[in-house]
């Protein structure tokens, strides 16, 4: 039977198309100002990784940020399968989609999907619909930098996307992940893909008379981080209702705080916050968190 292989959808857009390039790239994202300021390095560490919150914009917006992440993943025993969930930009499949099997490509080689993980994930709300999977971008973006990181080390992973995001759904997802982690002797981290604001013009979400458009994301975007600090998954997607934060994953970093609270997860950490803003100040931008539980 032939393997299945989901080919990059935006691959020469949000990052380079050509491994060298693409190497570079994220070198530049370590090394930038925004960065974490080197280069990642295999290690044991002392914290017991549940999650992480990336962002998934274009390498030049928010691969800074999102090296933080991945600089904590790596120094604390990256894993051997790694559990990715993000929004559904495209509308496109079920609202709560899994792949089970083949691999995903990217310039830098491919990534096998955990075939036996991905089978116990697929029950109840979990569909399996890779169709949700071809053209969504969320996860995708995210794992040119698992492979930079791994240093060759061998790793699979598991892609989840969730059109639904409300807090029954995310809480449901979150507690089927809890109880195929706690029933695997592998390595696993999640990680929950979502940017934070996008504000401005381009949005149609316009900040009051006198407020810099920047300084409207990050103020909106410190009420959903707060909540995700408590580790509040409702109070999170209640927050995110209530004041029109304008944040596309919501639902799965909801589903990763009950997760890690199932796991008895003691830590959430900001990382850092940043925004496109900063790269290329214009009448819309778009905010960026890098956060870990543990």
């Amino acid at each position: 039977m032939l393997e299945k292989i989901r080919k990059p959808a935006v691959s020469g857009q949000f990052y380079e198309g050509e491994k060298n390039r693409l190497n570079d790239r994220i070198k530049e994202c370590f090394l930038e100002e925004r960065g974490v300021k080197t280069l990642p390095e295999l290690k044991k560490g002392d914290k017991d990784i549940i999650g992480v919150v990336v962002p998934h914009a274009g390498y030049i917006y928010s691969g800074a940020i999102a090296t933080h992440s991945y600089n904590m993943i790596t120094s604390n025993g990256f894993a051997d399968t790694f559990i990715l969930i993000g929004p559904n930009h495209t509308g496109i499949g079920s609202g709560v989609s899994i792949m089970t099997e083949g691999e995903w490509e990217t310039p830098l080689g491919k990534i096998p999907i955990n075939t036996s993980i991905a089978k116990q994930l697929c029950t109840d709300i979990i569909d399996n619909d890779e169709t949700a999977h071809i053209h969504e971008h969320s996860l995708e973006v995210q794992l040119p930098f698992l492979q930079f990181c791994s240093k060759n080390k061998e790793f699979d992973f598991v892609p989840i996307t969730m059109g639904m995001q409300d807090i029954d759904t995310s809480k449901e997802v979150g507690m089927i992940i809890s109880n195929v982690v706690k029933n695997s002797d592998k390595k696993i981290i999640m990680i929950a893909s979502s940017d934070f604001s996008h504000a401005g013009f381009n949005y149609a979400s316009m900040p009051p008379e006198g407020l810099r458009v920047d300084k409207f994301a990050e103020k909106q975007d410190k009420l959903a981080i707060e909540k995700i600090l408590e580790m509040n998954p409702e109070g999170l997607i209640d927050t995110v209702h209530k004041n029109n934060i304008t944040m596309c994953g919501y639902g799965p970093i909801a589903a990763m705080l009950t997760t890690a609270n199932s796991l008895n997860a003691k830590n959430v950490e900001l990382l850092k916050y940043g925004t496109s803003y900063e790269v290329q100040p214009s009448s819309s931008c778009v905010g960026y968190g890098a956060l870990v539980l543990y």
